[in-house]
């Protein structure tokens, strides 16, 4: 995130091609065109809503736009708040106080960003159903038989999106904020206390403002995977910024009239980044003391209820949810033809594009971060190499419709000058897939990027040098010295482009070829009909794959804490 928020400096034209090191060699012109093709869609973006007819424009101002802007502020204020109780106090109370399960909630509390969005709202609209089994069990303890005798409020609301999307984004929060208190000096805290200040008083006047950072750059990731978010809006019944995109470009065929209002969203995005920007700025503390929070025991009934309260965000964003689907899967498996031959190609269709999503990834952040290597190995531009590391990263930072319908653009353009150049008929790349892997690769290359820039960076010079003293060549130093070295990252990054491929729903839907069904179109197809038993093993095969993140973070944290 810090990539996306600084200023971009660049170097001049003459600082290129002069000076006793040219950066004009072939491996920054090619970091530099990976940069360039992230921000080739939001050119192209804004290109295709100033040549739109505006004489739709009075309809869209008149019954679409109002609702749709309304309930996305709306849904990002109580994302926020939600996102923010919930992370900052999970964090502060695993940090701070000693209760009954403590050790496991600590990375059990990480679980919910397993979920995709889409799919917990799937899980839930079927267990609170009117004849899902929540409400049947409560009427049975109620004693009613009907629905009519009494049923639980629609979930289908826009308070019941906030309070969904709240339970699965919670942890950027509590991963970011519980960093920093962890961090933060006990005697800080101690003096406050001495001062006379109470417990409460001091987290809201000592530790809370040291956290604020965290805190900005938690609820401005949890902003921007809201603003990415169309299967569970839709599902929910809410009309965001973003659905709306999706429908006027399906629906009413009008991608000038989608590229305006996503113009609009990237002015979110920007209030979004600046938001986060002054959160973090001049915000900074040191101390000579490194001695951490000490828990303080929370003993007898008060410890099992604090427990039971800081579980319930697992429970509700992860575990039930979970169950349900296991319990779905399991009632599907029990039928004859339990794995249809509609969800095999859809397994296939997804591994297919999440393994093409990774190796374009790996291969392209491994340019990138090895032309900032060099850069800075060699004192040449400071500005180029940060300029180019913070653009090839701001696809990340850009919902995944945004960037389709910007994508769409130059990516028909160049397939037409394809198909006539080897004189095929239709699109040769989008009927192949290849430009869905390119915008998916765009939009995930961020986490190669960072993981390989910060893997580099832990590589002493004086073994490359070591290496060349000793007659190897580029190839081979990088063969036998910084490959090795970098495997880890190289391992983790690719597990974590190849989860959150087989997650994306947005900029699949957009760019999918003619009769491309991935797990996730799959399941939201199935969610539309309302056929939710049919999803069901879908869902829980992603799942399963949105588990390998949790998996690397909750290793890094034991690491780091061991």
């Amino acid at each position: 995130m810090d990539s996306i928020n600084k200023s971009l400096q660049f170097p001049t034209l003459r600082g290129l091609v002069s000076g006793p090191q040219s950066l004009l060699t072939p491996l920054h012109l090619g970091a530099l065109c990976v940069a360039l093709g992230v921000l080739t869609p939001i050119v192209a973006l804004i290109w295709q809503a100033t040549q739109a007819d505006l004489s739709h424009w009075d309809n869209l101002m008149t019954f679409v736009l109002p609702s749709a802007l309304k309930n996305t502020v709306l849904l990002l204020a109580g994302v926020a708040i939600m996102v923010g109780v919930i992370g900052v106090g999970s964090a502060w109370a695993v940090t701070a106080w000693d209760f009954p399960g403590r050790k496991v909630l600590s990375w059990a509390l990480l679980l919910p960003l397993a979920m995709p969005t889409y799919i917990v709202a799937f899980a839930w609209l079927d267990l609170l159903h009117p004849i899902g089994p929540l409400q049947t069990f409560i009427r049975f303890l109620l004693g009613f038989d009907s629905p009519r005798q009494f049923r639980l409020p629609d979930l289908r609301s826009l308070s019941g999106a906030i309070i969904l999307l709240g339970l699965v984004l919670y942890p950027y929060v509590y991963l970011t904020t519980r960093a920093m208190f962890i961090s933060q000096p006990a005697h800080l805290l101690e003096a406050a206390r001495t001062l006379g200040c109470s417990a409460t008083g001091t987290f809201f006047r000592v530790a809370l403002p040291m956290a604020r950072p965290a805190l900005a750059v938690g609820i401005s990731l949890a902003l921007l995977e809201t603003l990415n978010d169309i299967g569970a809006s839709e599902f929910l019944g809410v009309q965001t910024l973003t659905v709306t995109v999706y429908t006027t470009w399906i629906s009413r065929s009008d991608l000038s009239a989608a590229a305006q209002i996503a113009c609009m969203m990237l002015m979110f995005i920007f209030f979004i980044l600046t938001l986060e920007f002054y959160g973090r700025r001049k915000q900074g503390f040191s101390s000579r003391s490194l001695r951490e929070i000490q828990p303080t025991r929370v003993q007898g009934w008060r410890g099992w209820l604090l427990g039971v309260v800081i579980s319930l965000p697992v429970v509700l964003g992860f575990l039930a949810p979970v169950l349900f689907l296991i319990w779905e899967s399991a009632k599907r498996i029990g039928d004859e033809s339990p794995i249809s031959s509609s969800l095999l190609s859809a397994l296939q269709n997804t591994l297919s594009l999440a393994a093409g999503t990774t190796l374009v990834v790996v291969c392209v952040s491994m340019l990138v971060a090895w032309s900032a290597r060099h850069s800075a190995a060699d004192n040449a531009m400071p500005g180029f190499r940060r300029g180019v590391m913070r653009l090839a990263s701001l696809g990340y930072a850009v919902p995944g419709t945004i960037l389709a319908i910007g994508f769409l653009t130059p990516a028909m353009a160049l397939d037409r000058w394809l198909a006539d150049l080897l004189d095929v008929r239709g699109l040769p790349l989008m009927s192949a897939g290849i430009l869905l892997v390119i915008c998916c690769a765009m939009r995930f290359q961020a986490i190669a990027i960072g993981a390989l820039d910060s893997g580099l960076g832990r590589i002493p010079p004086s073994l490359e040098q070591a290496s060349r003293l000793l007659g190897e060549n580029g190839a081979g130093t990088f063969a036998r010295v910084h490959f090795p070295l970098l495997r880890p990252a190289l391992v983790s990054s690719a597990l974590l482009v190849f989860a959150d491929a087989m997650k994306e729903l947005p900029t699949t839907l957009l760019l999918r070829p003619v009769n491309f069904e991935t797990l996730a179109t799959l399941l939201y197809a199935e969610a539309a009909r309302g056929t939710y038993e049919e999803g069901a093993i879908a869902a829980l095969m992603i799942v399963l794959a949105g588990t390998l993140p949790v998996i690397l973070l909750v290793r890094h944290q034991m690491t780091r804490r061991g």
